[in-house]
């Protein structure tokens, strides 16, 4: 299952993402928020995140305007590894070396098909389980 959060900068991205999950048949929780009137990122990427690291969902999309502020909010949350990406080449990275859980998104940064593409390959890429990585992922915890 993938946590969903956003503000109403991340609202319309958010609904792109919820389509795709629904195309693919892919289970999703939607932590808010659930319209485009303004609100507080913090409250929704902090439950999308703590889904994750709860173990409740196996990962989670954080959308802002810019995805910096929700991706900020997400990694506070112990046990979370959020990459904010715009491009599917630093999504692929940051699921091969880091092991990424959370993905932020920028809504107003990146256009629908390019967002797409991220969350596809953020989606469908594995960890790599090279030695090198997994001592690095326990540094950072």
């Amino acid at each position: 299952m993938i946590a969903l959060g956003c503000d109403h900068g991340g609202f319309d991205m958010k609904q792109i993402v919820i389509e795709y999950l629904e195309e693919k048949g892919i289970e999703y929780k939607d932590f808010g928020c659930y319209d485009k009137n303004s609100c507080d990122y913090p409250l929704f990427g902090r439950a999308a995140a703590e889904a994750v690291a709860s173990g409740e969902c196996e990962k989670g999309i954080v959308v802002c305007t810019t995805g910096i502020g929700i991706s900020m909010v997400a990694n506070k949350v112990k046990g979370v590894r959020c990459a904010l990406c715009n491009d599917p080449f630093a999504a692929k990275m940051t699921r091969l070396h880091n092991d990424a859980n959370v993905l932020a998104l920028g809504g107003g940064m990146v256009g629908k098909n390019m967002a797409l593409d991220i969350v596809e390959t953020f989606l469908n890429t594995e960890f790599s389980e090279g030695e090198n990585h997994i001592r690095r992922i326990g540094l950072i915890e």
